[in-house]
């Protein structure tokens, strides 16, 4: 029987998974088995993707609307029926966010002597110290802009939270509005003097609305309100009218500002008139606009994670040195001698900054040569590079300007590493750099030795500690000669098509991929069952979908192991039951890349920076690499059947599309395993002899 795979009932939207995926987070914060500071963390994180979300993806809908383009997805839902479902989606989650908030987490805060309290609630010499403090730090930075004919309504900045002031003078009947925005270098949580070892704080916003008067002299104040506004931040960028790349991108950022309005968040108490008023002014229909019991920007809680309750929040773990490294402290004579995986944020990260670090200083390396999607600040890779080049090794630094809301710091990066002296380059026209590789060549005796550091995540410090990612450091020979040839490619002018080891997008990688799964799938029999396992943050292709669909119909098992968007819809009789789907959303975000095929009883596993989207596999340059170890081979496959075996943090998709957890026998929490299997590994490290 002929079966239609790209009908659309066998894809879900890719929008409304997201959305599910951010659920998952939610869910997070209403787990008990957390501790009180990180729920809240997981509120925060919450809002932070919701943000972001709407920024790119509900942007680009509306974006899609204003222009009449219809992108019709796999699944098939048009544009206006797909924001339509995510203003309902949102609504419902944004009340249980806020409930969860409100109801549970904040009233146990309180109880361990964490407050937050109303400006209104605060006693007498509390008051005082506040209008103190709102006379020194607030009063000066203020800027109340009247709304009337002269004074039309302001430009505001996306994500930034305002006060509507409703006004008139005295003894008149003249009706005033106007808007004080309140900048974002202002604490949002001010503290209070401590009292009977109590933390209390209040809301930025609180004081500045008790406050409000002193902005208004001699007006009579009607009424108040707080509400944020979020602007479309998809940058539409025509990179081949750029003569300098640099300064086009410095141009586009300016325009965000310009951005149009997409959403409008209001906290209650606001009057209809005033909340009609806003929707006017940032020309938005009901569904648009979102009403918070108290809080906009729950974000912004994070900062709590900072306060001194050790017993409220996870215990900390000190990331795990590796071995070889204990016993010769010299990162290449250790590669030298064989592959070295790190996984993260269980293994250190300290030896990929010591990798580029040594390396800056070693007199027998020539030239250093690295890519840069995302980074953080203080960075020691940063600092290394630039120290490299002052040593007068030829170094490369390939900074992707394009990363999504790290724009301006990787701006700032490229033109301090330019200042060093640093060849900084930004890859290829029309195409996003999003691959992990770093590449040291070394004069050895009588030969040239080129050692990579090969990775699924960022050349970033803060987030390795975040989240989970898996690095090679290898000094194979072939792997170098395709290490030179993708820089080359990316530096220079290059046609290169074929690879020795890699799988680089937008060249080989998809029709790799696609090979793979055939392979797996033709030489599947009962005899020799075919095997695949792949680990990604998305799966939204349509074709590789496909393919799967069709390894499954062949009898092939198929497990995927997808933390964010899935649109393969499994447990469809006769096309996807051999397929099994599960997300883990844990204490750390899951961010691996792997892809294991099995077929005549032969393995083959690859990692790397590429998730299963249309952009990964044809927009950017993405690279996927092979491990050949056999030890390394067998940890990859221990770390994979971990994940599979996790029963505590899974979620599984089901064919309706629901995700539901499954009560297991293994009670295996796969981080916390991890975790403790590399503390272990930590406690093991005394009885390691040094070299």
């Amino acid at each position: 029987m002929s079966v239609n795979l790209k009908h659309p009932k066998y894809y879900f939207n890719r929008e409304l998974s997201w959305l599910q995926f951010n659920d998952r987070v939610l869910e997070e914060a209403a787990d008990r088995s957390h501790p009180l500071l990180e729920r809240l963390k997981f509120i925060a994180i919450f809002s932070s993707n919701l943000d972001e979300f709407f920024m790119i993806r509900v942007g680009g809908l509306k974006e899609q609307l204003a222009a009449g383009i219809q992108d019709i997805p796999a699944d098939g839902l048009p544009a206006d029926q797909q924001v339509k479902r995510i203003s309902t989606h949102v609504h419902q989650s944004v009340q249980y966010q806020n409930e969860l908030l409100l109801e549970d987490i904040l009233p146990k805060m309180r109880r361990k002597g964490i407050r937050l309290r109303k400006v209104s609630s605060l006693r007498k010499h509390e008051k005082a110290y506040l209008q103190s403090y709102f006379m020194q730090q607030i009063f000066p930075v203020l800027t109340p802009l009247a709304i009337d004919p002269t004074h039309p309504f302001p430009l505001l900045k996306s994500l930034g939270i305002n006060i509507l002031v409703e006004l008139r003078t005295p003894y008149k009947s003249d009706q005033k509005r106007a808007v004080v925005y309140i900048p974002q270098s202002l604490k949002r949580f001010i503290p209070l003097p401590q009292e009977n070892g109590k933390k209390d704080f209040v809301l930025l916003e609180d004081v500045i609305s008790h406050h409000v008067q002193t902005l208004f002299p001699n007006m009579k104040l009607l009424s108040m309100g707080v509400f944020r506004i979020t602007r479309n931040a998809d940058l539409d960028l025509a990179e081949a009218e750029a003569d300098d790349l640099l300064k086009y991108i410095e141009r586009e950022l300016r325009k965000r500002r310009l951005g149009t309005v997409i959403r409008l968040e209001v906290a209650e108490p606001m009057s209809a008139e005033n909340r009609e008023f806003l929707m006017k002014m940032t020309n938005l229909q009901e569904e648009d606009v979102y009403d918070v019991p108290q809080y906009v920007d729950l974000s912004a809680f994070m900062g709590f994670l900072g306060l001194d309750y050790p017993d409220l929040k996870d215990t900390p773990f000190t990331p795990t040195p590796n071995h070889r490294f204990i016993k010769d402290q010299n990162v290449f004579n250790t590669v030298s001698k064989g592959d070295v995986l790190l996984h993260h944020p269980y293994d250190s990260f300290n030896h990929v900054a010591d990798f580029l670090t040594e390396a800056a200083e070693d007199p027998k390396v020539l030239a250093i040569k690295q890519t840069l999607y995302r980074t953080s600040g203080g960075s020691s890779i940063v600092r290394a590079l630039k120290r490299a080049a002052e040593n007068g090794k030829q170094v490369t630094a390939l900074i992707e300007l394009k990363a999504r809301f790290d724009e301006e710091n990787n701006i700032g990066w490229a033109k301090e590493l330019d200042n060093a002296g640093v060849n900084v380059v930004y890859g290829i026209l029309g195409l996003k750099t999003h691959c992990k590789i770093a590449m040291v060549v070394r004069q050895e005796n009588d030969r040239i030795r080129r050692y990579l550091h090969l990775s699924t995540g960022n050349y970033n410090e803060k987030t390795a500690r975040l989240y989970t990612d898996i690095g090679l450091m290898t000094c194979d020979e072939e792997m170098g000669v395709d290490g030179s040839a993708l820089f080359n490619l990316l530096t220079g002018y290059s046609l290169q098509k074929e690879w020795r080891k890699f799988l680089v997008a937008p060249t080989t990688l998809r029709s790799s991929i696609t090979r793979m799964i055939e392979q797996t799938t033709r030489n599947h029999s009962k005899e020799n069952p075919g095997r695949i396992i792949i680990v990604v943050n998305s799966l939204v292709d349509p074709e590789t979908i496909r393919m799967l669909y069709k390894a499954s119909m062949t009898g092939v098992k198929v497990d995927l192991v997808i933390r964010g968007i899935c649109c393969l819809r499994p447990g469809i009789h006769g096309i996807s039951d051999n397929i099994q789907v599960k997300s883990i959303v844990g204490r750390f975000l899951e961010h691996t890349r792997v892809f294991y095929f099995k077929y005549n009883g032969q393995s083959q596993i690859y990692m790397g920076s590429a998730d299963l989207m249309q952009r990964n596999l044809d927009r950017r340059v993405e690279l996927v690499f092979p491990i050949e170890d056999i030890q390394i081979k067998r940890r990859v496959r221990s770390i994979i059947q971990v994940l599979l075996d996790d029963d505590q943090k899974s979620r599984y998709l089901t064919a309706k599309g629901e995700y539901v957890r499954r009560e297991g026998r293994n009670k295996i929490d796969a981080q916390a395993q991890l975790l403790g299997e590399a503390q272990a590994r930590y406690m093991d490290l005394d009885t390691i002899p040094v070299a």
